[in-house]
């Protein structure tokens, strides 16, 4: 069974300098945001599959279900 800080490690160790975070309690149903610049230019599918990657065979076993928010960091105003 997964905890959220062990997938919030797992999305950092793959995606550097991301900023994650992961939410729920049951061990099986999580929540993560993921904010990374390596996101720009990719689609929503794209970067869901680039955090799925992250967590290897972990999705549908230990993991049971992960709804995704991912985008790339906004650009500041100028």
């Amino acid at each position: 069974m997964m905890t959220k800080d062990q997938i919030k490690q797992l999305i950092q160790a793959g995606m550097p300098d991301a900023v994650v975070t992961v939410t729920g309690d049951d061990g099986q149903h999580f929540e993560a945001e993921v904010i990374w610049l390596g996101f720009t230019g990719k689609s929503p599918v794209a970067q869901h599959r680039m955090v799925y990657d992250t967590l290897g065979g972990r999705m549908g076993t230990e993991i049971h279900a992960l709804k995704l928010r991912t985008h790339a960091p906004k650009a500041p105003c100028a």
